[in-house]
C-alpha cells in the first residue's frame, strides 16, 4: 500500500527504457511502484520491436552478407549464399530472450510489481486494468503517475498494410520471406536504417521521400557521404518525390504498385512505410486524468517532465524529441526523482548527448554541425580523417569511413564531432567527453592512442584542423 492511502506511490504505465528506470528509481527510494505493460512481455518497443531487434537485425545482415570484408574480398564476398528471414531472426530472438529475461530479473529484485495489462484513466488518480481470460478488469490507485507508453508507427487509412508486402517498421520482424526488391516509403532514420540493411542483403531498394536531403539534421558532410555510399549499394534515391497512393496487384511478380505525385510508377515485391511515429496513447483515455495532448498524440511535459497534469508524467519517445533510449533511460530516472522531492543534476534537459544512427554504414554524432554553427554566427574550424588513410581502416576494409571534429579558433574548444564509418556509436564517446569537460582539440594532438585502431583517426583529424589554423 503506498502513502495516504494509495494503491501504489507510483504507477508507471510501459515498461520501455523510460518506464523501467522511472519504476527503479522510485523503488530504489523505498516507494511502492507498479509496472502496467499491455503487451506479453516487458522491454517495450525498444526490446521487442525497435532499438534491439533493429540492430541485432542489423548485425545479423552485416554478417551473413559478408559486408564487412567485401572490402577486403570484393562485392561477391557472402558468408552465406542464400539468406532466409529465419536466418537473420534467429539471432534477433536469442537477443530479445536474454534481454526480456535480464528486465524481468531486474523488476524482482526491486520489487516493482509487474502487470499485465491494459491501463486507462479513470480519474486523474484512478486507472482501470483490462486483463485477457478471468482477471478481467479491475482498478488501481496512484499516488503519482509515470506515462511512458512509447510510439507505434504511423498508418494512414488508405495504405492497403497486411504486414507482408505493404507494411511498417513495427512488422518487419513477422515478415515470412525476404523480398527481392522493396519501396521504402520514408527516408527518417528508421526508413534509411532498413533500406541499407536490405540493400547489403543484395535486395533492391527504391526510397521515396518528399525532403530533397537525406537525413538533413546531419551535418552536411556526412549526409553527402552518406547518400553517395547508399547509392553504390544498388538503392535508388527518390528524393524530393511524394506519394499519391499504394495499390495491391494480383497476379504479378511484383503485386506492390506506388504512384508518386509526379506521375512515376514504381513497382516492388514489398513496400515498407515510414512516415514518423506517433504515441501510443490512444487506449489510455487521457482526457478522463485531464492529461493533455498533442496532434501526434504526444505529451507535452516541463523540464521536470509533468504533463499539464503535476502529479502525472510522461517520459520517453511519448514526449517526442530526441526519442532516443539512452535519453529515455535518464528522463525515467529524473521524472521519478522529482516526482519524490529530489533534486536531479541536469534540470533543463539531459544536455550533451550522441546520436547513433545505424545504417550501414553507421552514423554517429555529438555538437553542432556546420550548418547549425554558420547559422548562430559561431567562428569554426574543421579537422577531417578518412579511415582509408588509417591503418585500422585498411585492415577492416572500410574504405568511406570519415570522421570530423568542428573546434572553435579562438579557444580551440571542441564544438561537434561527426563520424561515419564502422564503429562511429563506439567512437564518438571519445568526443563526448571531451566535449564534456570543454577540452581542446590540443589533447587528441598530443595524445596517444593504440595503434592499429580507428580512434587514431582523432589525432589525424586534430593534426589537420591544426594545420588549418596555421598561416
Amino acid at each position: 500500500m503506498g502513502e495516504r492511502g494509495f494503491d501504489y506511490d507510483l504507477v508507471v504505465i510501459g515498461s520501455g527504457p523510460s518506464g523501467q528506470r522511472a519504476a527503479i528509481q522510485a523503488a530504489k527510494l523505498s516507494k511502492s511502484v507498479a509496472i502496467i505493460e499491455r503487451a506479453r512481455t516487458v522491454g517495450g518497443i525498444c526490446v521487442n520491436y525497435g532499438t534491439i531487434p533493429s540492430k541485432t537485425f542489423r548485425e545479423a545482415v552485416l554478417h551473413l552478407s559478408g559486408y564487412r570484408e567485401r572490402g577486403i574480398y570484393g562485392s561477391s564476398y557472402r558468408v552465406k549464399q542464400e539468406i532466409t528471414i529465419d536466418d537473420l531472426l534467429y539471432r534477433v530472438q536469442q537477443v530479445v530472450r536474454s534481454e526480456i529475461d535480464v528486465i524481468r530479473n531486474q523488476m524482482t529484485r526491486n520489487r516493482v510489481e509487474l502487470i499485465e495489462a491494459t491501463a486507462t484513466f479513470l480519474d486523474p488518480h484512478l486507472i482501470e486494468l483490462t486483463t485477457e481470460g478471468r482477471h478481467g478488469k479491475r482498478q488501481i490507485t496512484a499516488r503519482k503517475v509515470v506515462i511512458a507508453c512509447g510510439t507505434e508507427a504511423a498508418r494512414d487509412t488508405h495504405i492497403p498494410f497486411d504486414g507482408q508486402r505493404v507494411f511498417t517498421s513495427d512488422d518487419v520482424l513477422g515478415l515470412e520471406r525476404l523480398p527481392r526488391s522493396i519501396i521504402v516509403v520514408g527516408a527518417g532514420v528508421i526508413g534509411i536504417e532498413y533500406a541499407t540493411m536490405f540493400a547489403a542483403l543484395g535486395v533492391r531498394v527504391t526510397v521515396v521521400d518528399k525532403r530533397p536531403t537525406l537525413l538533413p539534421f546531419l551535418d552536411h558532410e556526412i549526409s553527402a557521404a552518406l547518400t553517395y555510399v547508399v547509392q553504390q549499394s544498388n538503392v535508388t534515391m527518390r528524393l524530393g518525390e511524394e506519394v499519391a497512393e499504394i495499390a495491391l496487384l494480383d497476379g504479378v511478380s511484383k503485386p506492390v504498385e506506388v504512384r508518386l505525385k509526379s506521375g512515376k510508377v514504381l513497382h516492388a515485391e514489398a513496400a515498407l512505410y515510414s512516415i514518423g511515429r506517433v504515441g501510443a496513447t490512444e487506449r489510455l483515455q487521457l482526457g478522463n486524468a485531464g492529461v493533455q495532448a498533442d496532434d501526434r498524440n504526444r505529451i507535452p511535459v516541463n523540464e521536470h517532465f509533468q504533463s499539464n497534469v503535476e502529479h502525472v508524467y510522461a517520459v520517453g519517445d511519448v514526449i517526442g524529441f530526441p526519442s532516443l533510449a539512452s535519453t529515455s533511460y535518464e528522463q525515467g530516472r529524473a521524472a521519478a526523482r522529482h516526482a519524490f522531492g529530489l533534486r536531479n543534476d541536469h534540470e533543463g534537459g539531459i544536455g550533451l548527448f550522441p546520436y547513433g544512427i545505424y545504417t550501414v554504414p553507421e552514423i554517429s554524432t555529438i555538437g553542432k554541425s556546420e550548418d547549425e554553427l554558420t547559422a548562430a554566427g559561431i567562428a569554426y574550424e574543421i579537422g577531417k580523417a578518412n579511415y582509408r588513410e588509417i591503418s585500422r581502416g585498411q585492415i577492416i576494409g572500410d574504405r568511406t569511413g570519415l570522421l570530423k571534429i568542428i573546434f572553435s579558433p579562438e579557444s580551440r574548444q571542441l564544438l561537434g564531432v561527426h563520424i561515419m564509418g564502422e564503429g562511429a556509436s563506439e567512437l564518438i564517446h571519445i568526443g563526448q567527453v571531451l566535449m564534456a569537460h570543454n577540452g581542446k582539440i590540443d589533447y587528441f594532438a598530443d595524445a596517444v592512442f593504440n595503434f592499429p585502431t580507428l580512434a587514431e583517426c582523432y589525432k589525424t583529424a586534430a593534426l589537420d584542423g591544426l594545420n588549418r589554423l596555421s598561416i
